[in-house]
């Protein structure tokens, strides 16, 4: 427990505390306690956990500590709270922590599963689940659809207080506002719970069944390779967003004075994006466009881009081959798609008077259409340090002005309805540089003055 704030410990305290008398009835001489069913599914879900520890693969495998979720819930559903309280334990004690301090985080996962656990079962015995189930002695098969309804219901208390117990530790222990330490975890977690609980279900009737536990573990190996396919599918996820993050990063770093930026004009490009009803697949890609549009920056010589005063015609042409520096630099991310052709063109105007390529209308991608109309308003709206961002009417009038020489009407429009609908967040008009705006603290001498080719007017902007 070193290392572990004072609020965590007690918070892990009470936890462990709940826990433990939570399953003294089981323990207690006399209770009628189904250890072979306790025992078998305990240990089936600590053989799932320790996988995890394993050097060769445990990075690959699908679940962290105790993560297993249909096993548990199969355990609410066959046993009483009391035992299934145990079930969870030995599974959670073994398995892979991934940051320290790991006796901490262990004896929290154990305790937090094993009241999950629990609850759940608690709310499947006092729905009457156990009774849909059916059984062998009878030869009665499980009362359906009927047996469905407790399901769902231990299913969304299972997902409930493992929400809750998540949130509290998220405050006490990485000391997360209050106001934000549950915000969208129920919403994230009752979908797949509800899956793992049919799962569960499956493997309950099975297991009362006349074929027996035996049957019942047939269940497990599908639902292990599904788990692990989402979890890979996520992993790629995450490598995709750190991909970009860092190349966002090093574009920030390396052009202090639109620090923000990219991040904003994403933002901007989904909102036009969900106007104009893209799937959810291009909307993402959409963003991924807007993020990285100026990622060409890096082949850009850092004196031009950090220059203060007018840029001089060689500069300005070193600055135009931007798109096609960051069409290279991300050819070889195939996830990107059609962000790339958006990272190419969004320079490009409607009159043919942009660059690359000097596209005309229609040939001009759709992506790039939708990132010159979210970068021209980021640049118009962000405060830099040479000058004040204009107000949100502003901006989007100048867009409607140039709407059809410049930018695509439809794109304007949709974001105006956006605007209107959402708002822009407070956010997207911070400083976006090192520096304060013009005339506040924190402006250095010599700042850059809004020059040609600054974000004075839409079509002006780097």
């Amino acid at each position: 427990m070193r290392g572990t704030p004072g609020a965590a410990r007690l918070h892990i305290l009470c936890a462990v505390v709940c826990a433990a008398l939570c399953a003294l009835p089981a323990l207690s001489p006399g209770a009628d306690t189904p250890w072979g069913t306790l025992g078998l599914l305990a240990a089936l879900h600590t053989a799932c956990e320790l996988p995890g520890r394993c050097r060769v693969f445990g990075s690959s495998v699908p679940i962290s500590a105790g993560s297993f979720f249909p096993l548990l819930l199969a355990a609410a559903f066959l046993l009483p709270p009391s035992a299934a309280v145990l079930v969870a334990v030995p599974g959670a004690l073994a398995g892979r922590v991934e940051r320290p301090p790991a006796a901490a985080r262990r004896v929290w996962r154990a305790a937090q599963l094993a009241l999950t656990v629990g609850a759940a079962s608690w709310t499947y015995g006092f729905l009457g689940g156990p009774a849909t189930l059916g059984g062998s002695s009878a030869g009665a098969g499980p009362d359906l659809p009927y047996a469905l309804l407790p399901a769902c219901a231990t299913a969304l208390v299972f997902s409930l207080v493992l929400a809750a117990l998540d949130g509290g530790i998220l405050v006490t222990a990485e000391r997360v506002a209050v106001g934000h330490a549950w915000r969208g975890l129920p919403a994230r977690s009752v979908g797949p719970h509800l899956v793992h609980a049919l799962a569960g279900l499956m493997m309950a009737v099975l297991w009362h069944s006349s074929y027996g536990p035996l049957s019942a573990l047939v269940v497990l190996l599908p639902m292990y390779i599904s788990c692990w396919g989402f979890a890979q599918y996520h992993r790629q996820h995450a490598a995709h967003r750190a991909t970009i993050r860092a190349l966002v990063q090093a574009v920030d770093i390396k052009d202090g004075y639109t620090r923000g930026h990219s991040e904003r004009v994403g933002r901007a490009s989904e909102l036009i994006a969900r106007e104009l009803g893209m799937e959810e697949e291009r909307m993402e890609a959409l963003r991924f466009a807007g993020i990285l549009h100026d990622v060409g920056k890096l082949g850009v010589p850092t004196r031009v881009l950090r220059k203060d005063g007018p840029l001089t015609p060689e500069e300005r042409r070193v600055i135009e081959l931007h798109p096609e520096y960051g069409h290279e630099i991300v050819r070889g991310i195939g996830f990107l798609d059609e962000a790339r052709a958006a990272i190419l063109h969004h320079h490009e105007r409607l009159d043919g008077s942009g660059y690359p390529y000097g596209l005309v209308g229609d040939r001009i991608p759709e992506f790039a259409r939708v990132v010159a109309v979210a970068d021209a308003f980021d640049a118009m709206t962000s405060t830099r340090s040479y000058r004040r961002g204009r107000p949100v009417p502003a901006a989007v009038d100048e867009l409607r002005r140039c709407a059809g020489s410049q930018f695509d009407p439809r794109m304007v429009r949709a974001l105006a309805r956006a605007l209107d609908r959402h708002g822009w967040s407070a956010a997207a008009n911070t400083v976006t540089s090192d520096e304060g705006p013009a005339g506040l603290p924190g402006q250095r001498t010599g700042a850059r003055p809004p020059v040609a080719g600054s974000p004075e007017r839409p079509g002006q902007h780097r």
